[in-house]
């Protein structure tokens, strides 16, 4: 065809112009979180980053990917995505300093039905925010516009991060009988467990704009806080010493996630009642009527990030991580045995 029956690229659903626009539009926030060994910004087939300029000698890679499941829909719904892209960012840069690694730097891809400029970039910000937050570079990205995969409004995220330990500095080592369980407190549900949280939402015939039953604001807000960064607490306290392993508590709960860490032989005892749990898990458990167990394997339950610490080191370790402006509680030890065994009351 040709001339007024002629195709383009925007006729069939991509919006080639709306990309570049995009990208205009998150340079400088990308360009804010240049760091020690990063070399070019945004455009490029491919990102470098210079691992000697980044003051290493011999280092391992450690690289992650993760999502924020179905809390997107959350947020479509709810229309707020200014969260969004602190969660993507935390939940591979958190998994990263489980393993001692420093992050160095993170990609992100967005898909979507029809490019919406401004959603976009909202959300792209607030990975570049995160990103700054966490002292990880934003180095490069891909926006795919694929319309007839995605439903209008529909988008999706995935992120990618690369982090690096100098040899021999890896983590988990020496964990053994007696360590120290410390739980460093979550700021609500993150972005785990959102399939059963709607689930429940549907159950109780509340709406994300209606009030939240167990907290001031919209039932919306309070589920969409973002994911805590714990990037700077977590590599503070293992510059205090004493830190054996770390886990990030994600989807499986202290339950599943836990044991992650922990060599053959050992489990853990966890005092449920040595922390307070956000009044949102209370309200979950409640209204769907989530077994004690289930709840534990399902969500955070108020801690958000698990420390292994030698006995003689636990006060250090707190200290240094409350510092960094998180709330530490000492939740446990790890014992012989397998898998977490709970004990005490839900305080």
């Amino acid at each position: 065809m040709t001339g007024d029956d002629g195709l383009d690229y925007r006729a069939a659903g991509v919006d080639i112009a709306a990309g570049d626009e995009l990208v205009r539009r998150i340079a400088p926030a990308a360009r804010r979180t240049a760091r020690s060994g990063s070399i070019a910004g945004l455009g490029g087939f491919g990102a470098f980053f210079d691992l000697r300029a980044a003051g290493y000698d011999d280092p391992v890679l450690v690289a992650a990917t993760d999502g924020v499941g179905t809390k997107l829909r959350v947020a479509i719904e709810a229309g707020d995505l200014s969260g969004l892209g602190q969660d993507l960012v935390a939940m591979c840069v958190n998994d990263l300093v489980c393993q001692g690694a420093e992050p160095l730097f993170f990609l992100d891809y967005y898909a979507t039905g029809r490019l919406d400029v401004d959603d976009a970039a909202t959300v792209i910000e607030g990975i570049a925010e995160a990103c700054a937050a966490s002292g990880c570079a934003l180095i490069g990205g891909e926006t795919a516009e694929m319309p007839g995969i995605y439903a209008a409004g529909d988008f999706d995220l995935a992120g990618f991060a690369v982090g690096a330990v100098e040899r021999g500095r890896t983590l988990p080592q020496d964990v053994a009988p007696g360590d120290v369980v410390l739980g460093v407190a979550s700021s609500g549900v993150h972005a785990n467990g959102f399939s059963l949280v709607r689930r429940v939402v549907e159950r109780a015939d509340l709406a994300w704009s209606d009030p939240a039953p167990f907290a001031e604001g919209a039932l919306g807000a309070s589920f969409l806080a973002p994911t805590r960064l714990y990037v700077r607490a977590v590599r503070a306290a293992i510059a205090a010493g004493g830190v054996h392993g770390v886990a990030h508590i994600t989807g499986g709960g202290l339950t599943e996630n836990l044991p992650r860490i922990l060599p053959d032989g050992m489990g853990a005892r966890i005092d449920v009642g040595a922390w307070a749990r956000p009044a949102v898990f209370g309200w979950l458990q409640k209204e769907g009527g989530v077994a004690e167990a289930e709840m534990l394997r399902t969500f955070n339950c108020g801690i958000g990030m698990t420390l292994v610490v030698a006995p003689d080191r636990a006060e250090d370790v707190t200290a240094a991580a409350t510092e960094a402006g998180e709330t530490v509680h000492r939740i446990g030890e790890i014992v012989e045995g397998k898998g977490i065994g709970y004990e005490g009351t839900t305080a």
